[in-house]
């Protein structure tokens, strides 16, 4: 049964994600994926994310998939029970996933029962597909990226950071331009999307 913990800020969902990973039994290691952010002038909730793992005794092995071959990125996300992707730039995270040809691999992880966890980018690239985020990110630092289908793990959209700073406008435009065409579903920063196979529940940090 697939398993899926989107937010949009995990630093902002941390009891959250510790009330889960308790009821989960998810033991204590995780694979954490920050190349989202390399192209990203501002990395801080990188640190923030890594910083609530240490926080919630867990123990972080990183993975920049743009920085290793094919092999080992591959290897370390099949041996991988928890699986983290981090925010950052969701088409260059998509160019650098197809590169290193890991989605259809991630996809049969989840299958298999990987507990996959998606900050902002890391949760929209669950959708079908990202072009809607182009609102939102640049598309052009992703120049190798020949089209935008993603994970297809969700049948809607995640919409993170909307009404929150430096992003209300931006997840504004999106909401404004989407939600008629698209299933949105927006998020703040205080709020976390669970999947469990086919039921999504929405909650809220307090």
């Amino acid at each position: 049964m697939k398993q899926l913990f989107l937010c949009s800020y995990f630093a902002g969902v941390k009891e959250l994600f510790r009330q889960y990973a308790s009821e989960k039994q998810l033991g204590k290691q995780i694979l954490f994926i920050p190349t989202a952010g390399n192209v990203e002038e501002y990395r801080g909730y990188i640190d923030e994310a890594l910083q609530t793992f240490a926080d919630l005794g867990f123990q972080v092995e990183i993975l920049d998939i743009s920085a290793c071959d094919r092999e080992t990125a591959q290897a370390k996300i099949f041996q991988s029970k928890l699986l983290y992707i981090s925010g950052g730039n969701t088409f260059y995270l998509l160019q650098e996933l197809k590169k290193k040809q890991l989605l259809s691999l991630i996809k049969e992880q989840i299958a298999d029962g990987m507990v996959y966890v998606g900050e902002s980018a890391g949760a929209i690239i669950t959708a079908k597909d990202i072009d809607y985020n182009k609102l939102m990110d640049d598309k052009a630092v992703a120049k190798e990226l020949n089209d935008t289908e993603a994970l297809s793990e969700v049948d809607f959209y995640v919409l993170p950071h909307l009404g929150e700073e430096p992003f209300v406008e931006s997840a504004q435009a999106t909401l404004d331009t989407y939600s008629a065409q698209l299933n949105l579903l927006s998020l703040h920063n205080h709020q976390a999307v669970l999947v469990e196979g086919e039921e999504v529940k929405v909650l809220e940090e307090e």
